[in-house]
């Protein structure tokens, strides 16, 4: 059965306004690599980059009470415990330099973490950190 409420229809004029709001978020935060994957939803989950945009940057993420700095400081260290998260990692460490986190300081950050989750959830999200350190200096590496 499909619903037809308005808080389902991903395309209302109100979810529309909510979604490019979020857009206009995630793009200042994580750039490219944000939009990538909320249109990497299109064809088989269009209510989840719905959301993703809407609700977690739109709603979420622009909400005050925490700069852009420690709303992602925040996110490394769930993505982190959580484990199993690492192409999330990727976009989020590419967020955090964005945001103007120093490689020393997400580094720091998940030596911190390690603390509450574990090393080898630490060691995968220091390697992905690695991974995108070495983008960032070689664009063409990727």
């Amino acid at each position: 059965m499909t619903s037809t409420a308005p808080q389902h229809d991903i395309n209302s004029p109100d979810n529309l306004a909510r979604r490019r709001h979020g857009q206009s978020v995630l793009s200042k935060i994580d750039g490219h690599q944000g939009e990538a994957v909320v249109d990497s939803l299109a064809d088989i989950n269009p209510a989840l980059g719905h959301h993703v945009a809407a609700f977690v940057f739109g709603d979420i993420y622009d909400r005050p009470g925490l700069d852009a700095r420690s709303r992602q400081l925040v996110t490394l260290g769930v993505l982190t415990a959580l484990g199993g998260c690492e192409p999330q990692l990727k976009v989020h460490i590419g967020a955090a330099l964005n945001v103007g986190i120093s490689r020393e300081e997400i580094t720091e950050a998940l030596l911190h973490a390690a603390v509450f989750c574990g090393f080898p959830r630490a060691l995968n999200a220091t390697f992905i950190a690695r991974e995108v350190f070495a983008e960032r200096d070689d664009p063409l590496a990727s």
